[in-house]
């Protein structure tokens, strides 16, 4: 599922996991190439004393040689000490400065020139020492150092470079898996569940808890932000389906009032046009309701209202509407109509329900009657007002004809509920 806009913006798990391993790297690599140079020092300092005690050895044991100018005793003690140490090359040289023996050592190894490069550049230069015979100088010892144990260390110090930094990497990548479950989890959670209410509305989405306090405490305050709106949310909607109801109902009958009629008339009429179907308006207005309100009060006059619009509620079949237009003035959809006699049936049966008395406060009791006039799309109106003034018109012509009755649109005389009763 996708939860944030593609940017290509790194995530924070990735962050942590390469900061994780970067500053495991870095101080691996620090500390490694720091205990190397110090290593490196040490052994460059070591190296040296141990090419001087090398000289010493090499001064006393070759003395007598150079007393007697004796080459080939010289050149065997030379090299009886020299194959045995850390040397590359050791000369004896006489009082003039002739060489008297030279012992060189033999480059037959793979890293010889590695060990001679390493030794050049990190041991100390040739030493010189002088071969003393009775407080005289008679000749001199030059040593040069050989690089193969500072190569063995780098080597190994490299190889324990490598081998940190792998068992480093394996952690920092260990604990950064670690902290996306205990820190990265719980927060990407918080993350979805946002989104989810951002751009779902998915207000009853709850973030899990986490192991972490500070975590789990801001898991808990958005729980609680979300219960709070999703209250908010739910007083908001039915605040608004009342206000909605109100705006389009009357308060005394409960009935839909004249824009809601027109709006449901005007969807009709566009429907039976595409399906080629008839609609029929039943315009009804009540009788003696004047007399009656002014001769027992308003509230006897809501009593009657209330009334005739449970009346013709019950004779509507469940598809069909019924809506006060104001006053004592009613309107009924009837849709789908088959036939204008269906019409001028179920006014019938409204007329029909207005014969029993309707009781008024106060123990008394009243009988109204209704006039009804029908009109039927597209007979008689192709538009909402065409057919309401046309069903409007019949009414106030049943009305002056014979009270109580019914009158469609078009029609010569109108129809008395009584004669069709009986």
């Amino acid at each position: 599922m996708k939860l944030f806009r593609s940017n290509k913006r790194p995530t924070l798990g990735s962050v942590l996991g390469r900061g994780h391993l970067t500053v495991a790297l870095l101080a691996v690599a620090m500390a490694s190439v720091s205990l190397t140079l110090l290593g490196v020092l040490a052994l460059r300092v070591y190296a040296d004393h141990n090419l001087h005690l090398i000289a010493r050895s090499i001064s006393y044991t070759v003395e007598a040689a150079v007393v007697f100018n004796d080459k080939a005793a010289a050149t065997e003690a030379l090299e009886m000490i020299a194959s045995t140490e850390e040397v590359a090359d050791a000369q004896v040289l006489d009082a003039q400065g002739k060489l008297l023996a030279r012992w060189h050592r033999a480059e037959n190894g793979l890293f010889s020139d590695l060990e001679m490069q390493i030794t050049r550049a990190l041991l100390e230069k040739p030493i010189s020492l002088p071969i003393v015979h009775q407080e005289h100088e008679i000749g001199r010892i030059l040593l040069t150092g050989h690089g193969g144990s500072l190569m063995r260390f780098l080597l190994s110090g490299l190889a324990g470079i490598i081998l940190c930094t792998a068992i480093s990497a394996f952690v920092a990548i260990y604990l950064a898996r670690r902290q996306l479950r205990e820190i990265i989890g719980p927060l990407r959670s918080l993350a979805t569940v946002a989104h989810a209410a951002r751009s779902e509305r998915a207000l009853d989405r709850r973030v899990p808890p986490a192991q972490i306090a500070e975590l789990d405490n801001l898991g808990n305050d958005f729980n609680a932000l979300l219960d709070e709106l999703e209250s908010w949310q739910s007083n908001l909607q039915s605040e608004n389906e009342t206000l909605a109801h109100q705006a389009s109902h009357d308060s005394l009958t409960g009935l839909p009032n004249r824009a809601f009629f027109e709006g449901r008339l005007m969807r009709a009429l566009r429907n039976a046009s595409k399906l080629n179907e008839r609609v029929a308006v039943l315009f009804l207005d009540s009788d003696r309701f004047k007399g009656i309100n002014d001769n027992f009060g308003h509230a006897a006059g809501d009593a009657v209202l209330v009334a005739i619009a449970n009346r013709v509620r019950a004779q509507l079949r469940e598809e069909d509407l019924v809506a006060r237009l104001g006053g004592d003035e009613f309107a009924v959809l009837l849709t789908p109509l088959h036939k204008i006699e269906d019409a001028e049936r179920i006014a019938d049966k409204i007329l029909a329900s207005m014969d029993t008395p309707i009781a008024l406060p106060g123990d008394t009791s009243v009988v109204t009657s209704l006039s009804i006039g029908i009109a039927v799309f597209p007979d008689h109106g192709a538009t909402p007002g065409a057919l309401l003034n046309a069903a409007d018109a019949a009414m106030y012509q049943a009305k002056r004809l014979s009270r109580g009755a019914q009158f469609t649109a078009g029609s010569e005389h109108p129809v008395d509920p009584v004669q069709t009763r009986s």
